[in-house]
């Protein structure tokens, strides 16, 4: 397996977790439990009830591993055990695991976007929103806050970025985190942002439409306008994506309310699929100087979260339909599907990611693999 997927020992990561249980009155350790729920979600498990199965018919190899005698824990066990659980200690250790690989394959581009837990409208305070951290180019997860619905987004994206190493990364957020102060707060962790501009930001979206409307009518200086554009097309489709980008904005009347401002444009793109023409509009703002492709590239690759994570959490992880309602128990549960899919994602096997699941499902010396990032799987 390639070197940017090693990862250290399990124990290392987890071994200042705080267990929520009364000391005397446990059977097993915490660090067990959370292995064998993390090596059944990898391996095709989706509620407590299947990781209990997979641990009692996994017993075996569980037990080599990790150093235990008598029974393997109930679903009730599981389930009591990850209710307790501080999703904010849980986040903590399973990210620092993550965050290795990430800084391994290079950090690059932080996408940062929201989702709602369907599955967990049942519970009195209805369905669960988790704004998350996606590193495009090593594609894991690299953090979460939960919040109680998606106009929360505002107030968790500070949280996250608290969580988040930030130096040289760039930073993409869809129009709801284009929000001087967390502009100001990316810029201050060492970052660079690029934030996607609409009708929120009424009087920035004007001076960047005024912006762009000059530099195509040729007003602004030559040198500050770059433009960059890409065609596809191929099976009934024909996909046009055009970026303008100026390095001047001094049009932009609050700008120097916006830490480190460098940048304005826009992206147009236009679609055809089987003579159906559709067109969409993106106005943007950022604070890193680079080429126009590369922006363009940027806003392209932010999209990789909906496709990367919150697609394949819900079709190979089938997250909208889990019934896990306790508060804690969904957010830390979200957590185990976040690792198992960054795991999964690093295994060089080309398999679709349900095949994956499935083999490590049949297969401990995959799972095996899987879990360990390629080194040898060390007895914890």
């Amino acid at each position: 397996m390639a070197a940017t997927t090693r990862v250290g020992p399990i124990k290392k990561h987890f071994r200042g977790l705080h267990d929520p249980r009364v000391k005397g009155r446990t059977r097993h350790r915490l660090l067990d439990i959370i292995v064998m729920a993390l090596c059944a979600v990898i391996a095709n498990c989706d509620d407590w009830p299947d990781i209990a199965l997979f641990a009692r018919q996994r017993s075996a190899w569980f037990k080599r591993l990790l150093q235990f005698c008598g029974d393997v824990p109930s679903h009730d066990t599981f389930e009591r055990v990850f209710a307790a659980l501080d999703p904010r200690a849980l986040e903590r250790c399973c990210l620092a695991w993550l965050h290795e690989v990430a800084h391994m394959a290079g950090l690059g581009q932080i996408a940062i976007d929201g989702k709602t837990l369907r599955g967990s409208a049942g519970a009195p305070l209805g369905a669960l929103h988790v704004v998350s951290a996606w590193a495009t180019q090593a594609k894991v997860s690299l953090g979460q806050v939960a919040v109680e619905g998606k106009s929360n987004e505002i107030t968790a994206i500070p949280e996250l970025l608290k969580l988040l190493e930030l130096h040289g990364a760039l930073v993409t957020i869809d129009a709801i985190g284009c929000q001087k102060q967390i502009a100001k707060q990316i810029v201050e962790g060492g970052g660079d942002y690029l934030l996607v501009v609409k009708g929120n930001q009424e009087r920035l979206l004007e001076d960047i439409q005024q912006t762009v409307e000059q530099a195509l009518d040729g007003k602004l200086a030559a040198g500050k306008v770059r433009q960059h554009t890409t065609v596809e097309q191929g099976h009934g489709r024909r996909e046009e994506r055009s970026c303008v980008m100026i390095q001047d904005v001094a049009r932009i009347r609050d700008r120097q309310l916006w830490a480190k401002l460098t940048t304005v444009g826009m992206c147009y793109r236009e679609r055809t699929v089987n003579g159906e023409t559709s067109t969409e509009v993106r106005y943007f703002i950022g604070s890193r100087r680079m080429a126009a492709r590369r922006y363009a590239q940027a806003l392209r690759d932010h999209w990789g979260i909906e496709n990367h994570l919150h697609w394949q959490l819900d079709v190979s992880f089938h997250e909208d339909a889990s019934r896990v309602e306790n508060r804690h128990g969904a957010a830390n549960f979200s957590l185990l599907r976040k690792m198992a899919l960054g795991l999964l994602k690093q295994h060089p096997k080309k398999e679709s990611m349900a095949r994956k699941r499935k083999l490590a499902a049949i297969s401990p010396d995959f799972l095996a693999e899987t879990l360990s990032g390629g080194d040898k799987l060390e007895e914890v």
